[in-house]
């Protein structure tokens, strides 16, 4: 079968000595995230100071421009952040939970971030209340639209859960959401650059993510992207010096906030981190989205026939609408299992409660799906 995403392959020094499956927590560094921390080192060396106005105090913008392209956002509608914690704080810092409408729903699945983040507003008024999952996989929608009521302030829900890759209709959600007055917030970190995202189809008010996985940006470099006709009425109490209107006059007192997206930015951002991510990104524009899934789906639907085949329990939905880009299996001594494959090169990891979680992506060769299944059966088989 010919596989022209493989014409990629080579732009990823790391695949040459590792079979990578692990791109669900880090994407393979692409060959020209190197050139472009040189480049970064360059300018800082010879520019200098002037390198603020030559290019870096825009970064988060000129960046985020890349991700919005990624997740169907408009030019000027993200803004780079160092993380997902960051850009969720700035975020929920938005609402005055002190009223009737207090209520945070999200999913009991959700990454432990944001909900340690909600369980911290408690001392604001906010109530949080998590759907239950019935399987450990999925999160029944009808009883997460249930929870959703005239009370509910913000929706915060994975669009891709990061332990079992069931995915959620975020249209769904966000509709009635709306119906009652209530704002989502979607976490695309597990989806961004596998799974198609379109905020704006799908209507979500808030989005955020980082390049560590399937973007292959790297750490440091998150981003969130806010609904623009919403911008007028937010003021986040997570703020800084970059948010201002006028920053560079240094104002003290209540801050005027900047009347475009920057309003939602805080302090001096991490300008290496956003040269290190925009490879990646570049990268999964050339290869397309929808492209990149389209081999997910069939790679992720073999490496589970495969699994079964091999009599392990596979703990991610079979269904391709409701699957992200990985395959978590619940393997015996999945923790030793997972510590002598990465001693073997071969690049997966462990989650408690799920399993081996296995990524393959746009790089990945058809005949690493079998490569890591047969190490299993063999370490399994040695007791080792």
């Amino acid at each position: 079968m010919t596989d022209d995403l493989l014409r990629w392959r080579s732009e990823f020094p790391t695949l040459e000595k590792t079979v990578h499956l692990i791109s669900h927590s880090l994407g393979a560094m692409p060959r020209r995230a190197r050139e472009a921390l040189t480049q970064y080192a360059d300018e800082w060396e010879d520019r200098s100071i002037r390198a603020w106005q030559e290019g870096w105090w825009e970064m988060p913008r000129t960046v985020g421009n890349l991700i919005a392209r990624i997740i169907g956002a408009g030019a000027g509608e993200v803004v780079m952040m160092q993380n997902v914690s960051i850009a969720n704080w700035i975020v929920t810092s938005c609402f005055d939970f002190s009223g009737r409408r207090n209520k945070i729903v999200s999913e009991s699945l959700n990454f432990p971030t944001n909900l340690y983040q909600y369980h911290a507003l408690a001392g604001t008024g906010a109530r949080l209340v998590t759907v239950d999952s019935e399987d450990g996989l999925t999160i029944p929608l009808e009883k997460l639209l249930d929870a959703i009521d005239e009370e509910t302030a913000l929706v915060s829900v994975s669009h891709v859960l990061f332990r079992s890759s069931f995915k959620q209709d975020l249209a769904a959600i966000t509709n009635k959401a709306h119906r009652v007055g209530a704002m989502v917030c979607a976490d695309i970190y597990q989806s961004a650059g596998t799974v198609p995202v379109d905020v704006r189809v799908s209507g979500v008010d808030f989005a955020t993510g980082g390049s560590v996985k399937w973007l292959c940006g790297g750490p440091g470099a998150g981003y969130l992207y806010v609904r623009r006709d919403l911008w007028p009425q937010l003021k986040p109490k997570a703020t800084g010096w970059m948010a201002h209107e006028h920053p560079f006059e240094f104002k003290t007192g209540p801050i005027e906030y900047a009347d475009d997206i920057f309003r939602f930015m805080h302090g001096t951002p991490n300008v290496p981190g956003m040269y290190a991510a925009k490879p990646g990104y570049e990268t999964i524009l050339e290869a397309g989205v929808e492209r990149i899934r389209e081999k997910s789906l069939r790679q992720t639907r073999r490496l589970m026939e495969l699994a079964c085949e091999a009599g392990y329990a596979v703990r991610t939905p079979m269904n391709n609408d409701e699957r992200g880009g990985t395959v978590t299996l619940d393997v015996p001594d999945g923790r030793r299992v997972t510590d002598a494959l990465l001693q073997r090169d071969v690049l997966v990891d462990f989650r408690p409660g799920s399993g081996i979680r296995i990524a393959p992506h746009f790089y990945t060769k058809d005949d690493e799906l079998e490569i890591v299944i047969r190490e299993i059966r063999g370490l399994l088989e040695r007791g080792r």
